[in-house]
This record gives structure tokens, C-alpha cells and sequence, in this order.
């Protein structure tokens, strides 16, 4: 896959995963996997790190056991002083398999993360503000992070796919597969290894989605192989272009129904109990003078942004693909500050797609407006590609709203802290981007509804969206007024 003929090089998206390759990163893009990892994770940690597993499985504030863990004792951070070496050269003996790095990355950011904000934890449980956090992360931990962080290409700081949840799950049976109740986390902060609590579910969720976005890639690809093919077939290109659409609005529709089971999997009374750990150091007060990590930088502090679902690769590719336009303001900035954090492969595939779609001027093809056709097939077909580019918009426009509203139940009716786990303000960052799409929405559905290529499902959309728009606008400014924010 990936042959499209367009001057952006042909980007590697994989059929074969090759699981058993230790030589390639453990996140690629794929058909039949996704965003997911190649392979399901790597569980356990060779025996040169018995003793920092041990304080891993210790560190939970609920224990597998059930029995209480050092975050709920407070004894993480003197634990870590005392008992874990300095595991680094251990880490470069395996810098050749980067599965085994990944996983080790995943471990380490759970307890820098851990470490350093075991303070807010105590503070938050008490029920007052959540203070300041450990400024200091000591060499036992700064060092091997840096160095396992550096072979998979990420941020020496907890990540969404790296480690917090796509390659933090293990099958409870291996002949069950991916199904939900067959999913367990490997690392947790607070009740997570119990698949029932809601840290649990909301890890897990995120992991039930992505296992829908092989379709996703599949689908996009086949649209781009389509588009790319010389014109002298205009019926069999335009067919096989709403195929690939089709196998994208098929999984993204799985997608948002799994995303919706969300409020079910982990309740929103529960969320902030274990939301504390995944909180960054960029923007947020717990850290006002950043973190130094001990033997890195010249002992200059450092800074990165949280765990964030808005690191997933889903939505970043639509956006992409369908070239929705972002406002110019602080907010997208921070947007774009995100796409730092993903796997160096994602980030490949994410900028090579929307070169792809803007060389191949895919919204203009898939609109046609003006076009004419030369037959009524090829009308129906032209019809069908509006229909299915607004349906698309929509799907991404529903990922949005939906992200609103786990924001307002989960957090904004909850805690007044200003920010979110990622560092962006919680009151209008999603707002942002939602506004975004649903003013596309506008003015693609504006663009085409003269062309005699809007069908039903497609006007019934529109409804709905700009009704939404006005809500989303009444809910954003009520917000605004009562933590005095000021809308960009």
C-alpha cells in the first residue's frame, strides 16, 4: 500500500505487520491493525528489571490484590529513592528491540508521572487545590526515560499511543482477541487494574476504537490510489474513490458508537480521581518552574505537555483528508504543539496524507462543483462523492461533540483547575477545532446544494450541525462568564 502517484513519496503503510520484527518501531500504520501497536504489547520486562517492576506493581493505589499500593500510602517517592538503581545501560542493551523499548518507555513514564505528581494526588484527595508537584525527577528515573524515549522518538514524558493506553493493554485470553471484555492494562495509577473501574474503561475505550482504524487507513488509501489514477476512466475512478469513502465512513461510524460507550465503561463522578497522574508540566500550575531532570539538559528545567486523547491519530487524519480549515489563533497552536506527540510514524503518515490530499486537490474532486457530468451514472456517482465527503465531515464534527461533551460532564461540572491534562485551556480549545468543522460543514453544504448533489441524509445533517453550532456557542460563552475566560 501507499503507491499513490503524486511527488509526495509513497509512505509505507504495512498489510503484514511483521509482529515478530524486534527491528522496526512498534508503532507503524497498517490495514489490518491501524494506529494500533504492530503487535499486542509487551507485558514483561527482561529480569535485569525485577526490582523496578516490583515497584511498579507496588505503585498502584489500588494493587492487582486489591490491597493498598504505595500511592495511596504516600511512600512512592521515598520507595524510588531508596530501592530502584539507575537502569540505563541495562536500557541500551536492548536498544535494538524497539518493541521491548516502547514497552520500557511506557513503564518509565508511568513512574515519572507517578513521581512527580504523588504530591497533587494527597493534596487533591483531601479535597483542596492540587499544589505543587515534584520539580525534581532523579536521575533513576530521568535517565532511562531519556534514553528509552530517544530510541522510539518520543517526548521523555508520558504519551497517549507510547504508553498510557494504545500500548498499554494485554488479552486477558488469546483466543478471545480484541473484544472489549477481553482487554486488560498492563500499568495503572489508581483502580485501573481492575477492568471494571472506570480508569480502567476509560483507557480501554480509547483502545476499542483504534482497533476500528484498519478499515480507516484501508479506506483512505484506496480513496487516494483512486484519485491519483489518470482520468480516462472517470466512471471506474469515481467508483473506486466512494469505495475507499464508503470504508471510511463505515469505520468511523464504529468508531463513534464505540467512543459513546464511554460514559457507561468509566463514569464521570469518578474521572478525576485518577485524572491527576496524567496531568503534564507545560501550562499547568502544578509546575510553575518546569521539572529539571537530574544529569539532562545541563540542569536546566524541562517542559512537555500531558497524556491527551487529542494525541490520537484519528481525527488529525480527516482533518487531513478532508482539509478542514483551522482558525488562526493561539488555540490551533497549541493544535499544532500536539503533533508532537505521537509516534514518529504516525506523524509520517498524518503530514504525508495531507500532502497527498492537497497535490491531488482531493476536496475539488470529490465536490465537483460546476462539473458536468456526461451521463446519469456518472451524475449518480458525483452525487454519491458530495454525500459521502458531508458524511464524512460529520463523523468528525460527532468526535468533536462528543469530546465537548465527556469535557463538560467529566471535568468543567467538576473542577475549576483551568487547564487540561494536555496543557490547553479545558473552556475553549475543543470548541475550537468543533467550530471548525461545523463552519466546513457550512460552506461545503452551501457549495453544493445548488448542484443537484445533496441528497436527504445530507440536508437532515445540516440540520442538525448548525443547530449545534448555536448550542455549542451558548454552552462555550456560559462557561467563559463564569470562570472569566475571554473567547479568542
Amino acid at each position: 500500500m501507499g503507491s499513490v502517484g503524486v511527488e509526495a513519496p509513497p509512505f509505507k503503510v504495512l498489510g503484514d505487520t511483521r509482529p515478530d520484527d524486534f527491528s522496526l518501531p512498534a508503532f507503524m500504520v497498517s490495514t489490518t491493525r491501524g494506529f494500533l501497536p504492530r503487535a499486542d504489547p509487551i507485558r514483561k520486562l527482561p529480569e535485569e528489571f525485577d526490582v523496578f517492576e516490583d515497584i511498579l506493581q507496588r505503585m498502584p493505589v489500588k494493587t492487582l490484590s486489591g490491597e493498598p499500593g504505595l500511592l495511596a500510602q504516600y511512600k512512592l517517592g521515598e520507595t524510588v529513592d531508596k530501592e530502584l538503581p539507575n537502569l540505563t545501560d541495562a536500557v541500551k542493551k536492548y536498544k535494538d528491540n524497539l518493541p521491548l523499548q516502547n514497552a520500557l518507555y511506557r513503564d518509565y513514564s508511568f513512574l515519572a508521572s507517578a513521581y512527580l505528581l504523588e504530591p497533587c494526588h494527597h493534596k487533591f484527595i483531601k479535597g483542596e487545590p492540587y499544589g505543587l508537584g515534584r520539580d525534581f525527577l532523579p536521575a533513576n528515573i530521568a535517565q532511562p526515560i531519556a534514553e528509552c524515549a530517544a530510541i522510539c522518538g518520543f517526548k521523555p514524558f508520558m504519551e497517549y499511543a507510547g504508553s498510557y493506553a494504545l500500548y498499554n493493554y494485554y488479552l486477558a485470553d488469546q483466543s478471545k482477541g480484541m473484544e472489549y471484555s477481553n482487554l486488560r492494562l498492563i500499568r495503572a495509577f489508581e483502580h485501573g487494574l481492575d477492568p471494571t473501574s472506570s480508569e480502567a474503561g476509560f483507557v480501554l475505550v480509547h483502545i476499542d476504537m483504534v482497533k476500528n482504524t484498519g478499515p480507516l487507513i484501508n479506506g483512505t488509501m484506496k480513496a487516494f490510489d483512486a484519485a491519483s489514477e489518470p482520468a480516462s476512466d472517470s466512471i471506474e475512478r469515481r467508483t473506486r474513490f466512494n469505495e475507499g469513502m464508503g470504508l471510511m465512513l463505515s469505520a468511523l461510524q464504529k468508531i463513534n458508537r464505540t467512543m459513546e460507550t464511554m460514559w457507561d465503561k468509566s463514569r464521570p463522578t469518578e474521572y478525576t480521581s485518577f485524572r491527576t497522574f496524567i496531568f503534564g508540566i507545560t501550562s499547568q500550575s502544578m509546575f510553575p518552574n518546569g521539572v529539571v531532570y537530574e544529569g539532562l539538559n545541563d540542569g536546566k528545567p524541562l517542559s512537555f505537555r500531558g497524556e491527551s486523547g487529542a494525541n490520537d491519530s484519528i481525527v488529525p487524519l480527516m482533518d487531513n483528508f478532508l482539509q478542514v480549515p483551522m482558525p488562526v489563533t493561539p488555540l490551533t497552536e497549541i493544535l499544532k504543539d500536539f503533533r508532537e506527540y505521537r509516534p514518529t510514524n504516525h506523524r509520517g503518515f498524518l503530514q504525508w496524507a495531507k500532502g497527498c490530499s492537497l497535490e491531488l486537490d482531493l476536496k475539488t474532486y470529490a465536490l465537483a462543483v460546476h462539473a458536468k457530468p456526461t451521463n446519469v451514472e456518472e451524475e449518480n456517482l458525483v452525487n454519491e462523492s458530495r454525500s459521502y465527503w458531508i458524511q464524512l465531515l460529520n463523523q468528525v464534527r460527532e468526535f468533536r461533540w462528543r469530546h465537548w461533551c465527556f469535557a463538560r460532564e467529566y471535568i468543567l461540572k467538576r473542577t475549576s483547575h483551568p487547564t487540561a491534562t494536555g496543557g490547553s485551556p479545558i473552556v475553549t480549545w475543543l470548541p475550537n477545532q468543533l467550530e471548525a468543522v461545523l463552519k466546513e460543514m457550512v460552506t461545503i453544504y452551501d457549495s453544493v446544494k445548488g448542484e443537484n448533489g445533496v441528497d436527504s441524509t445530507c440536508t437532515d445533517i445540516m440540520d442538525a450541525a448548525i443547530r449545534q453550532r448555536d448550542t455549542l456557542r451558548k454552552e462555550v460563552d456560559k462557561y467563559c462568564a463564569e470562570r472569566g475566560v475571554t473567547r479568542p
